[in-house]
């Protein structure tokens, strides 16, 4: 293999620029050319392609986002997308794919993998949903993030004494929301893994109130529903002086934690050492602290778990 890839793909994360250096980095290091690919698939189908070398990965390891841009793409999801991406892979001669980014990026992956192309995942997602791998590139970023976020927001709902709904993103994933309503003793955490009670979150709000208690956070993860719906409901059911914050899209930007740059960059490098060792379809991870792959297929099977005991801890000292 002398000639390598690598792209972007899907929502961005920070830590995604630290992983595209890695690549490039530990591929120049055993002498393979390196390209990369701008906007993700689209991108690939485009022939939006350049060839980097040490310098055009220079500065880029503590900036958020990624310098190789990202987009949706449709096309790239038939047979027909796909064969213009090989076109233009066998156009620049590339080899070996690395592509970052998270369930739909590997699903692309796993397609070029089918037809012939070597192709390795790293897994960059603020979500932390991607199963095989203890952290995503970018959790760790978004949660401080967030906690920082409602730091803040409990300086105010102390001050005027109100409830505050905080809702996080995670669509289908609760971690953002779970271990930054651990981090922060949020009241209640509502999350898609398990079902919401209202019941519970308004018995929890009396029952701070009946204590004594004069402002409460409530931590709502996007999947589960609306913010302001629950915030409606909260007042209407306590009386209580209720205020919403959604923070969106200020989760996925920001300069990348220590943990997530080096965390980008073992994934990254771990990722040439498989297509230097002739593997493919593979997705590489972390799992008590070590370094690990797994086969794509089988990590698009297998469906994200919540940490239950934690779950659970959260509620026991939020009563």
């Amino acid at each position: 293999m002398k000639k390598i890839g690598v792209l972007t793909s899907g929502g961005d994360s920070p830590g995604m620029n630290a992983a595209i250096r890695s690549v490039v980095r530990k591929a120049i290091y055993h002498d393979l050319e390196v390209y990369g690919i701008y906007n993700g698939y689209q991108g690939l189908i485009d022939g939006n392609i350049k060839q980097l070398d040490l310098g055009s990965v220079g500065d880029i390891i503590q900036r958020g986002g990624t310098v190789l841009h990202t987009a949706r793409c449709l096309e790239f999801k038939t047979d027909e997308g796909q064969e213009k991406g090989i076109e233009q892979l066998k156009r620049f001669g590339i080899e070996g794919l690395v592509v970052i980014g998270g369930d739909g990026s590997f699903r692309g992956a796993e397609k070029l993998t089918q037809k012939g192309y070597p192709c390795i995942g790293v897994p960059g997602t603020i979500d932390n949903d991607i199963p095989g791998t203890d952290f995503t590139i970018g959790f760790d970023t978004a949660l401080n993030t967030v906690i920082e976020a409602i730091d803040k927001v409990r300086d105010t709902a102390t001050s005027h004494e109100r409830t505050y709904v905080v809702e996080v993103m995670g669509r289908h994933a609760g971690d953002i929301a779970l271990w930054a309503g651990l981090a922060d003793g949020a009241e209640s955490i509502l999350i898609p893994e398990q079902p919401t009670d209202f019941n519970d979150v308004i018995d929890r709000l009396k029952r701070g109130q009946e204590r004594g208690k004069k402002h409460s956070i409530i931590i709502v993860a996007e999947g589960v529903g609306s913010g302001f719906e629950f915030g409606k409901r909260i007042e209407e059911a306590t009386n209580m002086d209720t205020r919403v914050t959604i923070l969106g899209h200020v989760q996925r930007g920001g300069s990348p934690t220590a943990n997530d740059r080096v965390l980008a960059s073992r994934l990254g490098g771990k990722a040439v050492d498989l297509l230097l060792e002739g593997k493919s379809g593979r997705m590489v991870g972390i799992q008590n602290n070590k370094l690990v792959d797994h086969d794509i297929l089988d990590i698009l099977d297998q469906k994200h778990e919540i940490d239950l005991d934690m779950y659970k801890l959260s509620q026991e000292l939020s009563i």
